[in-house]
């Protein structure tokens, strides 16, 4: 298995069997992956350099007004695509498989996770793994320790506060917090201060 047919099977939402070809070759996929990030997480690199190094990881160049600061995690990689002025705070864990979708001028805050695999329900099918992408609109801000789990669309301007778990799409301009998380107010233009 080559890795574009490996993504291009992942993003078809298809199930990936626990033990097969494709689960096989997501295993191989991530040793690259966790070679990257550890040299991304090992040392200071100047702000160029970790660029050239997170464009590495997901396997095409970022803009050049991408900033991200180091501890970042990932097992994947290959399936991220990042926009311009996106920010990404420290310890951010991203599991990509399913594909991670960032626009442009967003921010994400300490430690979030973006999710993208879900386990299978059946008990005797549970190592069978459901990709599911997550988009993140322009201009999103993502508070700290928020988890983003597999399939969710965050829509432009949203806010997540700190600590959500958001387990379904999110409105463009609205605040969402909580556990799980629920629209907590609209964003208007008396906010934009």
């Amino acid at each position: 298995m080559e890795l574009n047919e490996y993504l291009n099977y992942l993003n078809s939402g298809k199930p990936v069997e626990g033990g097969g070809e494709v689960h096989q070759f997501m295993h191989i996929a991530s040793q690259e992956a966790l070679k990257i990030t550890a040299q991304i997480n090992s040392g200071y690199h100047e702000p160029a350099e970790l660029r050239a190094l997170f464009s590495k990881l997901i396997g095409k160049p970022v803009d050049e007004s991408f900033t991200f600061f180091p501890p970042f995690y990932t097992d994947c990689g290959k399936n991220i695509t990042v926009g311009k002025h996106v920010f990404l705070n420290m310890g951010c864990k991203f599991q990509d498989q399913g594909g991670i979708f960032i626009g442009d001028e967003t921010l994400i805050g300490h430690n979030v996770v973006l999710a993208t695999l879900n386990h299978a329900m059946e008990p005797e099918d549970r190592a069978t793994m459901i990709p599911a992408p997550i988009h993140i609109g322009k201009r999103v801000w993502i508070g700290s320790n928020a988890t983003v789990l597999p399939g969710v669309t965050i829509g432009d301007g949203a806010i997540v506060g700190a600590g959500a778990v958001v387990t379904k799409d999110v409105p463009g301009n609205t605040v969402v917090g909580g556990v799980p998380a629920r629209v907590l107010r609209k964003i208007g233009k008396e906010d934009a201060r």
